[in-house]
């Protein structure tokens, strides 16, 4: 077990880190694996939960999250790198399956510890209703790493005590329907246990916890499925956690879905659980996932290196409108699309763009996204969700940045989604459905969009096709997939391999103030536009480093024996 990337190593590694002294991100206890001084108080014991939230996701947020969650989805596609995700081609040496698969196991294991150190080392002095807490969201967090581990891998070993795991060489996978009960317990505990009011801005609820259930519930009903249909019982569970998120939490839509997305919107009241990150000097809690989706340095601190990341034209094609039939220029009324992608006129006020005139001589402006040259044979319609842009613009609204320094948060679970799962969860083995309630639901998410009213029968489809444009660039559209893999993987597969991922140029209308696009595919170009999935390439396979030094990864799962 010598490799420092083995699960085995990182789960025995305490990530905890000191920061500044501003949060609760930043006062969380030195190095050590265990300090049985430290967990005294109310405040010590959260502060042993803090870095659950940043650093242990750091290797998955930086570029896994948006390389399987939507280059693999879909929804997103990359020019010359990352093509193995692009493809449908990722093997047991891509990096980034690599990545995430370690960071994933750094959350399990740093959740373990903090559980271990809190039941051990808690003083008289914390309250239970603290201690229950911070066991409640280091239950929370394993239970969301399980889900993308076994989302994205299958079966997976399921992990309780990193100490004991130490001395056990025979630990094997255990079963997906294993993982999944785990998950559901975890999840259960938490929603139990989680106070109703976070102890500390950006701390995650029991609110928190039933639209994790809810999510766990929706996907469960597909487990398993041998005939095609889904679990009703799971089905209306999955309902009733997000009825009781719906109307009880106190959450609510953002009146506009740009706002999500403009500094500082961390923590705002559609927010369910995010990620936090600070700006520091410390790289492993700040947002480095920024430097990789900017455009352009023109935008940015001496970073900016996506300039070949762009939504994919399947994706482009969602928005009703934008690609018209007859190849004449078109627009769209859905108003995610400038939110989360860059159109050539865009304008964004928010954001201070560098400009060079013909001699080269350099000037800013507001950004205005820019047209293709003229011969161009590729362009993108580059990323626009969580890109914030220079210092200068942050520190217009108490913030900062520096290259790979960047303040603003992940989401991981948003309102929106409760309302589309609980339209989902009512279809359930439908085919269609007219409920007024998830109709009612599903146009909150849709008409907040800016589009008319939803009035047709719900489909698995239109409910699909919605969730991609609502959570395009938030690492989703690839679950969406795994979740219909889990009870009709043809249709999955049939999505994955009619998705267009190839090269296109947007031509604007007029610039600088565009108001339509001809968006036109470069059927010359050599590179492929679609992807081929099947039985044997959907899931990941187990990272090269981790089956070799842990050969009993490879052998069948086993059910896992739950104490009760």
């Amino acid at each position: 077990m010598k490799n420092k990337y083995s699960i085995f190593g990182l789960l025995a590694v305490v990530l905890y880190l000191v920061g500044c002294q501003e949060d609760f991100l930043e006062r969380p206890p030195k190095d050590t694996l265990v300090d049985a001084n430290f967990y005294k108080t109310d405040d010590q014991v959260l502060a042993g939960t803090a870095a659950l939230y940043s650093v242990v996701w750091k290797d998955y947020s930086d570029k896994s999250l948006i390389n399987l969650g939507d280059f693999r989805g879909g929804t997103v596609y990359r020019a010359w790198n990352d093509r193995d995700n692009v493809l449908f081609n990722t093997t047991a040496v891509s990096p980034r399956n690599g990545e995430a698969y370690r960071s994933f196991f750094n959350v399990v294991g740093q959740a373990n510890v903090a559980i271990s150190n809190i039941n051990e080392y808690a003083g008289s002095a914390v309250s239970d209703e603290i201690r229950q807490h911070a066991i409640g969201e280091a239950r929370f967090m394993r239970a969301t790493a399980y889900t993308y581990l076994v989302m994205n891998y299958g079966a997976v070993p399921i992990i309780e005590d990193n100490i004991a795991l130490l001395a056990d060489s025979s630990k094997t996978r255990n079963t997906v329907e294993s993982v999944w009960e785990f998950i559901t317990r975890d999840f259960l505990f938490a929603a139990e246990n989680l106070m109703e009011v976070a102890p500390e801005e950006g701390r995650v609820t029991r609110w928190s916890a039933e639209g994790m259930l809810a999510r766990t519930y929706l996907t469960r009903a597909g487990v398993g499925s041998t005939d095609g249909s889904k679990n009703q019982q799971y089905l209306d569970l999955a309902k009733q956690y997000a009825e009781s998120v719906i109307q009880n939490s106190g959450h609510s839509l953002l009146n506009d879905y740009a706002d999500l997305f403009l500094f500082p919107y961390d923590n705002n009241e559609e927010s369910l659980f995010e990620l936090q990150w600070v700006y520091t000097t410390d790289y492993s809690a700040a947002n480095t996932m920024v430097s990789q989706i900017t455009f352009s340095n023109d935008i940015a601190n001496g970073d900016g290196w996506g300039g070949d990341i762009g939504a994919s034209y399947w994706m482009l094609s969602l928005y009703d409108g934008l690609i018209q039939t007859d190849g004449s220029p078109g627009f769209t009324l859905d108003k995610r699309l400038k939110a989360s992608f860059m159109l050539p006129g865009f304008h964004y006020p928010e954001i201070t763009q560098t400009v060079r005139d013909d001699e080269g001589n350099a000037s800013e402006q507001e950004l205005i996204f820019p047209a293709p040259a003229t011969d161009a044979w590729v362009s993108f319609a580059s990323p626009k969700k969580y890109v914030v842009g220079k210092a200068k613009d942050l520190q217009k609204n108490g913030g900062n940045a520096t290259a790979q320094r960047y303040p603003n948060n992940t989401y991981m679970l948003r309102l929106a989604e409760i309302y589309l799962i609980y339209a989902e969860a009512e279809l359930g083995n439908n085919a269609t459905t007219t409920d007024a309630q998830a109709l009612a639901y599903f146009n909150e998410v849709h008409m907040r969009a800016g589009l008319p009213e939803f009035i047709d029968p719900l489909t698995w489809d239109i409910i699909y096709e919605e969730r991609c444009k609502e959570f395009a660039m938030e690492g989703m559209s690839w679950y969406d997939l795994v979740r219909l893999h889990y009870f009709n993987p043809q249709k999955a597969y049939n999505i994955v391999n009619t998705q267009d991922r190839g090269f296109y140029v947007v031509e604007p209308n007029q610039m600088p103030d565009a108001t339509a696009w001809t968006v036109e595919k470069n059927l010359d170009a050599t590179e492929e536009r679609f992807a081929t999935a099947n039985s044997g390439n959907f899931l990941l396979p187990i990272p090269a480093a981790e089956a070799s030094q842990a050969p009993n990864l490879l052998k069948p799962a086993v059910p896992y024996e739950f104490g009760e």
